[in-house]
């Protein structure tokens, strides 16, 4: 019987998809403090960094998949706001993810930072994008990707939506580059990431899953080579914090 994986287990496939979404439902209502607190912050640098190798113009429109709360989304339409228009629209962005709960989370943000003119919250499976082909300029995937059920299918999707000549970026957990940092990482991992989620969110087996995922997700050279079977070109890896993420993009030419 085929199966795939969830966190350390090996489940059907038809079984993930559910247990994903029961991991977020119960995250979300403290998905960013979490970030926050479990990378010390660091995510915020880490997508500022991919939003700068990103550039966004004014009139291009992202789909941020997985795409959470909304804060490469956010990012995305704010920094091409500071760009000159020359006669382009606002850029725009569909913020895509298959938890109604984590769409729910990011709603109110939208309405703080004046945005919901420019954001458009879609409930949808990476594996089946509820968007037209070659519809966007940018396409992104938070630390998402780990969680599909068959990343080839969901890279796959990625390459359909976007125009040609599109960005493909992927921001997503790693393989540290020493086996020390690797060692020190697994260990704060084990203590402390569980702990957090069961004193903030109440929920320490979600975090553990999600420990679980990063490990059985392929390291660098693995992945950017799904990213070339998809179709894409110009495949590049970039390692930050050491390897503890890895920015994964490529171009549809």
């Amino acid at each position: 019987m085929e199966t795939v994986s969830f966190g350390d287990r090996d489940v059907a496939p038809e079984e993930k998809g559910g247990l994903v979404r029961a991991v977020f439902g119960s995250v979300a209502p403290h998905y960013d403090l979490m970030n926050d607190l479990m990378s010390g912050g660091l995510h915020r640098v880490w997508k500022d960094v991919l939003l700068d190798r990103l550039n966004p113009q004014p009139g291009q429109t992202l789909a941020d998949v997985a795409g959470g709360t909304g804060d490469i989304a956010h990012g995305f339409i704010r920094r091409a706001g500071t760009r000159p228009a020359r006669g382009r629209n606002e850029a725009s962005a569909f913020i895509i993810d298959v938890n109604h709960a984590m769409l729910e989370a990011g709603q109110g943000r939208d309405e703080e930072e004046g945005l919901t003119e420019s954001v458009t919250r879609v409930c949808g499976d990476a594996e089946a994008l509820p968007l037209p082909d070659a519809s966007v300029d940018t396409y992104t995937i938070g630390f998402g990707i780990r969680n599909v059920t068959y990343r080839d299918r969901a890279l796959k999707e990625a390459f359909r939506v976007l125009k040609r000549g599109g960005r493909f970026a992927c921001l997503e957990f790693s393989r540290p580059i020493t086996p020390l940092i690797e060692a020190a990482y697994n260990t704060y991992s084990d203590a402390v990431i569980p702990r957090l989620g069961g004193a903030v969110a109440g929920d320490a087996d979600s975090y553990k899953y999600l420990i679980e995922s990063i490990r059985r997700f392929p390291p660098q050279e693995a992945f950017a080579a799904e990213v070339r079977a998809a179709g894409f070109s110009r495949v590049n890896v970039e390692n930050l914090t050491a390897g503890v993420v890895a920015i994964h993009s490529g171009w549809k030419i």
